[in-house]
């Protein structure tokens, strides 16, 4: 059982504003902002490099956090700057020549879906969408007819940006697995709301954020490689942490993931993000996601019977991201009135997930994102809000 008293006692803000925009930034527990300040205090004290040391052992700790929060290990783990980077390095490491096919999801990201059309430019690889099935879900039939040898990534995004869809992100990574192809998954959206197994998946790399559902700081990433393709992977960049220079003439690539890293580092945002990751596990993902999805569905239930409000989510079992317009208003205009009513969501632009916007013809929609510290008397209020501006 989730102790909702603790947990929003360790949310302060949450006595002041209703925030339902936790696929944007979530809002930190206090522990993950006690654990920044202390080593920024300690940093101020010391000086940076000696705080780095004092603190090495909890600082070497995160990367276990981060493991037992995937079910992977250690070693498997390179911690980074943002989900972004994460992404890029896995994907980058990656040789794609003419003719080579990355298959992908209608919903894909932007930010993925520019590196691919920038590598497909370089190379004269092919990116071929895999269409949707009748739930909005990736079609996983579609996605085994069209596997050939010239496949050599299956990249999706597990929980995309807009539309509540959870894609089937261990039906894909047992196809991968049995065609023996590389499979990326953006896990940005769906670590820290609910569980995420990488053995149970068979994911080949992850890359996840900090700051969203996770409830970590800005700033913070991690990616997950499997060990046994680890060892293919030569990162687009290195410096000399990420491959110490052993001679003259030569470098040597670390054995663990943290080749995908750089020397220098935000410390101080690293402890955050360890203490944000303990604290998920401490709780337990299992109740997290059970709660977020009971919340999330009352309140798409509720935004569903208000007149002119269309919802747009898609899945057989969404998550806790609801995408909906409402007639007769921008979706700025709502995300600005509820703000000044004290409450928190977001937007959605159709350039965020384009091929799905084109497909639906998708207008900027509003996006409201619960998450487990939040009390069903703040979903009313949003559902409130929204009925009070449809009467006007």
């Amino acid at each position: 059982m989730i102790d909702l008293d603790r947990i929003r006692a360790d949310t302060p803000a949450a006595s002041r504003l209703t925030y339902l925009h936790n696929a944007g930034a979530a809002l930190m527990p206090t522990p993950v902002v006690a654990a920044m300040k202390q080593h920024i205090d300690l940093e101020s004290e010391i000086g940076g490099y000696a705080a780095a040391d004092r603190e090495a052992q909890r600082l070497d700790a995160v990367y276990g956090s981060v493991a037992r929060l995937l079910n992977a290990a250690p070693d498997e783990i390179a911690l980074v700057e943002n989900a972004t980077l994460a992404w890029q390095m896995a994907f980058y490491s990656l040789p794609f020549r003419q003719g080579d096919r990355i298959l992908t999801a209608e919903a894909e990201y932007a930010a993925n879906y520019v590196a691919f059309l920038q590598v497909a430019k370089r190379t004269g690889a092919i990116i071929d969408v895999v269409p949707s099935d009748a739930s909005g879900e990736l079609d996983v039939h579609a996605l085994e007819r069209m596997i050939d040898r010239r496949v050599k990534l299956i990249a999706i995004t597990w929980v995309p940006t807009n539309g509540g869809l959870v894609n089937p992100a261990e039906a894909i990574g047992r196809i991968a697995r049995a065609h023996g192809i590389p499979y990326l998954l953006d896990a940005c959206q769906a670590v820290g709301q609910m569980a995420v197994d990488v053995e149970a998946i068979g994911c080949d790399m992850l890359s996840a954020t900090g700051r969203k559902f996770l409830r970590g700081p800005r700033g913070t990433g991690f990616l997950y490689v499997r060990r046994a393709l680890l060892q293919q992977l030569e990162p687009p960049m290195i410096d000399h942490f990420a491959a110490p220079w052993v001679s003259r003439d030569e470098y040597r690539l670390r054995d663990d993931a943290r080749r995908f890293e750089t020397w220098e580092n935000n410390y101080a945002a690293r402890l955050g993000l360890g203490a944000a990751v303990d604290y998920a596990l401490e709780i337990g993902l299992a109740p997290i996601e059970e709660r977020s999805r009971l919340l999330a569905s009352g309140l798409r239930c509720g935004l569903f019977s208000i007149p002119g409000v269309i919802i747009y989510d898609l899945g057989r079992a969404p998550g806790a991201i609801i995408s909906f317009t409402l007639d007769g208003y921008e979706a700025e205009a709502i995300v600005s009135s509820a703000a000044t009513a004290g409450i928190t969501i977001g937007a959605s632009e159709p350039s965020s997930t384009r091929i799905d916007a084109e497909i639906r013809e998708l207008p900027p929609l509003v996006r409201a994102s619960p998450h487990y510290y939040n009390t069903q008397a703040e979903i009313d209020r949003l559902i409130d809000h929204v009925a009070d501006l449809a009467s006007r």
